[in-house]
């Protein structure tokens, strides 16, 4: 039932990294969560999911091939640099979306697509086990030729100049972005939210810790100091794998102090406004030195 799958979920492990310290608790959790009609990815716990109007922008869902897609652009002008935007384990849903239009106000081809598909709808699924189960069959080469194509889908594109393209990811999405920059020669820029560091075997066996010497391009971490399913010493051990291959400068990792995993999904517990903000600003100056923009 809805009230024992919640208290699964919030009694489990791996979601334990999603969870803030503050200001909610377990008990309160569960009860926003059942008040919702709790679905894990897409109904917001908390009333802060921020909402970008379509307003000036052109764009919507599409399909590349088989693969679930969504993009935004300001209407008319100039073709526009390409982000691609790699979803969580929980699929494209209206976060990604939200960060599309976002990135199109800031004046980029934002584009999301769900890799995850292949493993099912993500999205729809209440139970995290199930959730974490299914994203963990999808393999890194799966990714890439999903990803592949949507980038090959944006170079026809008459609005998309994806000569100039970054990408960018959470959680999954996140560690996505690093494996994704060490295949793809054609990312000029990354930057990796809270993403896992370490091989996640038998469909992941290499994980970006696996990858410091192979990125193509400059990627930018962003990490929380209290993310309870990314320990510190992963990111040190990152860091260090960089530094050997003389990557530290250009692919340099900023921690939030105190900030959990997800501090970005601001349509969960997790999302702390003032770490989500600086990201964002410091995600788009990373584009911008880079050469995206």
């Amino acid at each position: 039932m809805l009230k024992d799958s919640v208290q699964d979920l919030a009694n489990n492990d791996q979601f334990n990294s999603l969870m803030p310290k503050t200001p909610i608790d377990r008990r309160g959790f569960i009860a926003a969560a059942i008040a919702a009609g709790f679905a894990v990815s897409s109904n917001p716990v908390l009333g802060q999911a921020l909402k970008t109007p379509m307003a000036g922008l052109e764009g919507g869902d599409v399909k590349i091939g088989d693969i679930p897609a969504y993009y935004a652009v300001k209407k008319g002008g100039e073709r526009r640099p390409v982000v691609i935007v790699i979803p969580e384990v929980f699929g494209l849903h209206e976060y990604q979306k939200d960060m599309c239009r976002r990135l199109a106000l800031a004046g980029y081809f934002g584009i999301s697509a769900d890799p995850f598909f292949r493993v099912g709808d993500l999205s729809k699924v209440t139970d995290i086990k199930e959730v974490i189960a299914g994203a963990n069959k999808l393999t890194d080469e799966q990714a890439f030729a999903d990803l592949d194509a949507v980038l090959a889908w944006s170079e026809k594109h008459k609005r998309a100049n994806a000569k100039k393209l970054g990408v960018t990811g959470m959680c999954r999405g996140g560690r996505m972005v690093y494996m994704y920059t060490a295949h793809q020669k054609k990312v000029d820029a990354a930057v990796a939210w809270y993403g896992s560091l370490m091989p996640i075997p038998p469909a992941m066996p290499r994980g970006p810790l696996d990858v410091t010497d192979q990125l193509h391009a400059p990627v930018l971490g962003l990490y929380g100091s209290a993310d309870q399913g990314i320990p510190l010493e992963h990111v040190e051990r990152m860091r260090a794998g960089l530094l050997a291959f003389g990557k530290d400068k250009q692919s340099p990792i900023h921690v939030y102090p105190d900030m959990p995993h997800a501090f970005h999904a601001d349509y969960r517990p997790t999302y702390r406004r003032d770490a989500a903000n600086d990201g964002w600003k410091r995600m788009l100056a990373w584009f911008r030195k880079h050469g995206v923009a």
